[in-house]
């Protein structure tokens, strides 16, 4: 199973999320970050060698794969409509290459499971936005881990 054609309209849309890596002594640490999605991978990066100092790319380096994506917005309060997708993946790298905020060293992060709610942009009824859950394909993208 892969990011369905309305999922992969809102990852587009969207240039920033919340990317969540493990820190030392296996703490959480999560910043915002600029994210492109190509279809198969979610690259996050930036140019200048200062990226390579960061938290993210440290945590990766020293074999914290494991990461956690966020991509939402909330385009109305009142009705109160909010719709995003969350991504548990592997992220390798980094990877020099020309991206959205230019050349420069990215992580290339690859799907594992995802969950998708309200890409419809409804507002919220009587109980929460029911989620998609979706599985995605380790030969597809040739990734390990």
């Amino acid at each position: 199973m892969t990011f369905g054609a309305d999922e992969i309209e809102f990852l587009r849309s969207h240039g920033i999320a919340r990317l969540a890596t493990v820190g030392e002594h296996d703490q959480p640490d999560v910043v915002p970050v600029a994210v492109e999605f190509d279809g198969a991978f979610f690259w996050v990066g930036g140019t200048g060698e200062s990226v390579l100092r960061t938290r993210k790319v440290g945590n990766v380096r020293a074999g914290r794969r494991k990461v956690a994506l966020v991509v939402d917005d909330l385009p109305s309060l009142d009705p109160f409509v909010a719709r995003g997708i969350r991504v548990y993946g592997v992220a390798d790298g980094p990877v020099e290459r020309v991206g959205m905020v230019g050349p420069g060293p990215y992580l290339r992060i690859t799907p594992r499971i995802s969950w998708s709610w309200n890409m419809a942009g409804e507002p919220v009824g009587a109980t929460w936005y029911e989620t998609r859950r979706a599985v995605h394909d380790r030969s597809a993208t040739g990734a390990d881990g």
